[in-house]
């Protein structure tokens, strides 16, 4: 995000986005990481029993959403109002396909995220503009 708002103040024409954009990957905002946590440690023992195993007994979670390399860089452009282009240089490496958490054991659990990564790359955005003068010092 900081790389676009650079690019935007500084009037450039284009962003340069490693790899072909096509990875699809998933984001979680921080707030809904700490919702789940906190929801997840307070279920009673026995309804974490009906989903897990011995042994077996992770919870993932996620949003089970993806969105690609792509779609996140020109939601990103969209958030800072950056007017120039994405580039995507494939001579850079594209790294894992796809990074997609299941949350099945979650959602059945009955906890679902609450914040968008649109809504949460705008707050974060926000923030980052308000708190600009601390970041840069």
């Amino acid at each position: 995000m900081r790389i676009i708002h650079e690019a935007k103040l500084n009037k450039d024409r284009e962003v340069i986005v490693w790899g072909s954009g096509k990875p699809k990957r998933e984001f979680l905002h921080v707030d809904d990481l700490a919702s789940a946590c906190v929801y997840i440690m307070n279920l009673p023992d026995t309804d974490i029993a009906e989903v897990t195993k011995p042994m077996l007994s992770h919870i993932n979670i996620g949003t089970g959403e993806d969105c690609s390399v792509a779609e996140l860089a020109a939601l990103i452009q969209q958030v800072v109002d950056y007017s120039g282009e994405l580039k995507f240089d494939s001579s850079k490496p594209d790294g894992t396909p796809r990074k997609l958490l299941n949350v099945e054991k979650l959602n059945t659990l009955g906890w679902h995220h609450q914040i968008s990564l649109d809504a949460g790359l705008r707050q974060t955005y926000e923030w980052f503009m308000a708190n600009l003068a601390t970041i840069r010092s």
